[in-house]
């Protein structure tokens, strides 16, 4: 059965943004009705059966206007099925999952959403350039470090658990 998705991103430089293209395409794709949005520019949640929520995270902090939208839209997500994502991570712990900053931990508490996952960060030479003083230590890790099959596959558990998810009351 096809359900409505809204696939909403908080993005600093545009790689979450990339990120939440693929997943809501993968989910197009297994005949579901999606909506990719920044999330500034996302409706109203009670418009959809799930919700897939991403963020680039800095220094462990995942963006503001994020973390407003948990805030914002608890109580609808209580209702609905949600996944959570978070995109940044360089260098050796690219690979590891991060665990989510303490208030959007607090906010999944409530929402129960499905345990959330970390993509590798992109990091591009214009964003080193801006840094400044400690450019050098930073330019050996420049280059896109998302793993794709890895999103796609992440994206068709979610297609699937759609798919066979029962409808709630």
């Amino acid at each position: 059965m096809s359900k409505k998705v809204l696939v909403a991103y908080a993005t600093k430089m545009g790689a979450t943004a990339t990120i939440a293209a693929v997943v809501g395409a993968e989910l197009r794709t297994a005949g579901h009705q999606v909506d990719v949005r920044e999330i500034g520019a996302a409706p109203a949640v009670s418009e959809y059966d799930a919700v897939v929520l991403g963020s680039a995270i800095y220094r462990g902090r995942w963006r503001p206007e994020a973390v407003r939208f948990l805030r914002d839209h608890e109580r609808q997500l209580r209702n609905r099925q949600v996944w959570l994502f978070h995109s940044g991570p360089i260098g050796p712990s690219k690979n590891q999952n991060q665990p989510l900053p303490p208030d959007v931990a607090r906010l999944a508490h409530l929402i129960h959403p499905n345990p959330p996952k970390t993509f590798a960060g992109d990091l591009q030479a214009e964003a080193v350039a801006g840094i400044g003083a400690h450019r050098e230590d930073l330019e050996h890790l420049i280059g896109d470090s998302r793993d794709w099959p890895e999103i796609h596959a992440w994206s068709d558990g979610i297609a699937t658990a759609l798919r066979t998810a029962v409808v709630q009351p």
